[in-house]
């Protein structure tokens, strides 16, 4: 996972401010490592961190998500061409990935 400094937990501030992930069906688009999943993924009903890097989220098993793999599902794919069903999640959220 990279290591982004961010003592003030600013990044987790403006995520809760913007959305409540309690019991929610989230889909995060460009997860990458999984470095954004540490603010929420304990609030939600599961995740899906998508990513079209298979070594990024093959990182993010390895580290972000160690223990909480039965609330997350890694999925290679891209934004333009979702595998998903209308309806899947009720946030979809998109960071750093632009």
């Amino acid at each position: 996972m990279t290591n982004f400094p961010d003592p003030e937990q600013i990044e987790n501030d403006v995520l809760h401010s913007l959305a409540d992930f309690r019991n929610a069906r989230v889909l995060e688009i460009g997860a990458g490592d999984g470095r954004m999943l540490r603010h929420y993924l304990r609030e939600t009903a599961f995740t899906v961190a998508l990513d079209s890097d298979r070594d990024e989220l093959l990182a993010s098993r390895a580290d972000a998500l160690k223990d909480s793999q039965t609330k997350v599902r890694l999925a290679e794919g891209r934004a333009e061409a979702l595998p998903f069903p209308n309806r899947s999640f009720d946030l979809v959220i998109l960071s750093w990935s632009l």
